[in-house]
């Protein structure tokens, strides 16, 4: 990937593992655009990073979603990079049945369809461009799931599967698909001071971003890499060692 000559857009761009990712792309001299539902931490990120595009948008809605593709295409229109990083994580307890099926839909929303859409809308345009790729963030509990995280968790193994599946749909054509799965990493995803255990957040973003440039089409850090890995019964190990 030349990242000095592309034009990025990255979901969920304004915190995170998303805005570290957005960071580096700019000081490499990227054309940057980030988009979220927080209007404050959009504007916060664009005073830090001049020249930042940004974009207020719902992912779990379909419409948004188009009008986010449509204002890529118009408003970036060498965008040939499309970082599918937005996620929402919850903790919902199965048992007692059905809970907030709004919020659980909404996870799923973010987490699978929006990536799924994106990647269908801007598909065409991305060809059409040159060194373009599609980057899918997905997580080691794609292959070793959370129990007390289990919509997140399969979420994110339905995108390693479409992940697998998109790039050889679009083998015949110039857009590169890459999986980066991050192992926990300390940011706020799911709640301010959940994930103080995981990685420091510039310790991953700085040891797999150099990847993406070297064109690596499966990135993983730590555990996740780790689980990318795995055999059967590595994986069923790791999964007993999480949920004990």
């Amino acid at each position: 990937m030349n990242i000095a000559a592309s034009s990025v857009l990255v979901t969920g761009g304004a915190s995170g593992i998303g805005l570290a990712l957005a960071r580096r792309f700019h000081a490499a001299g990227a054309t940057v655009a980030i988009c979220g539902r927080r209007e404050d931490r959009l504007a916060q990120t664009a005073a830090e990073l001049p020249g930042l595009i940004t974009r207020v948008c719902d992912l779990s809605r379909p419409e948004e979603r188009r009008a986010l593709a449509e204002w890529a295409v118009r408003g970036v229109p060498a965008l040939n990079v499309l970082v599918n990083n937005a996620g929402v994580q919850r903790y919902p307890r199965l048992a007692e049945g059905e809970g907030d099926w709004a919020a659980t839909a909404e996870e799923i929303a973010i987490n699978f369809a929006a990536p799924v859409h994106l990647a269908s809308l801007l598909a065409p345009h991305l060809a059409r461009q040159t060194d373009p790729s599609i980057v899918n963030v997905t997580s080691g509990l794609a292959f070793a799931p959370l129990a007390r995280a289990p919509i997140y968790s399969a979420t994110k193994a339905a995108m390693h599967s479409f992940t697998l599946s998109l790039r050889h749909q679009l083998a015949a054509t110039p857009i590169a698909v890459i999986e980066l799965a991050p192992p926990a990493v300390d940011t706020d995803l799911g709640g301010p001071g959940l994930h103080t255990f995981g990685v420091n957040l510039n310790e991953f973003a700085d040891a797999v971003f150099p990847r993406l440039a070297a064109g690596d089409l499966e990135i993983g850090y730590g555990f996740a890499e780790q689980a990318q890995r795995a055999s059967r019964e590595q994986l069923d190990e790791m999964f007993r060692r999480m949920n004990q």
